[in-house]
């Protein structure tokens, strides 16, 4: 699993907003760009793609910049990163990766679809509970309660796992994943 650029430097550019967010002072490209070392371009780039997510703010103007849409903790990394590069797993990866077959050869017994599955759910799970106003911590911190989030996570009980309750997998009438 790699962290694209986009969702690195835009994540980056949310935790500059959720520090700023209790000054209700927007910041501008200029600004993000030489706190965090990027490009103007870039930042621009970036702000565009959270705007039009709907979880950055533009205002014109002599004073103008961004700002967050919303409280640093009403926002979660899960949306931020959907935002910025869609899901992690992508429940029609068996259309994708199906060889020079129309259908995959191992559409009906498939042991990656649930381990991406269970990665998704783990991984996911997590990410809707951290917000953006998490990430103000010291590094630290912000290891501690994502390791609690993630330990949170993990506590499912064994009868809520089956292959079926993964992200992406539907199961035929004989409850057999396809």
């Amino acid at each position: 699993m790699k962290v694209t650029a986009q969702e690195e430097y835009g994540l980056r550019c949310m935790v500059q907003l959720a520090r700023s967010h209790a000054r209700k002072a927007p910041l501008t490209i200029t600004e993000i760009a030489e706190a965090e070392g990027l490009s103007g371009p870039h930042v621009g780039k970036l702000l565009g793609v959270l705007r039009e997510g709907g979880l950055v703010l533009g205002v014109r103007g002599r004073s103008g910049g961004y700002s967050l849409s919303r409280n640093p903790h009403a926002i979660t990394l899960d949306e931020v990163l959907s935002v910025l590069s869609g899901r992690l797993f992508d429940g029609q990866y068996c259309d994708k990766y199906n060889g020079e077959l129309e259908n995959c050869v191992h559409s009906e017994n498939c042991s990656l679809r649930s381990i991406w599955g269970a990665i998704e759910m783990v991984v996911g799970n997590a990410l809707k509970k951290m917000t953006l106003a998490s990430l103000l911590s010291t590094e630290e911190g912000v290891r501690e309660s994502f390791m609690s989030v993630l330990k949170d996570t993990l506590e499912i009980r064994q009868s809520e796992y089956t292959v079926a309750s993964l992200p992406g997998i539907e199961s035929n009438s004989q409850g057999v994943s396809k």
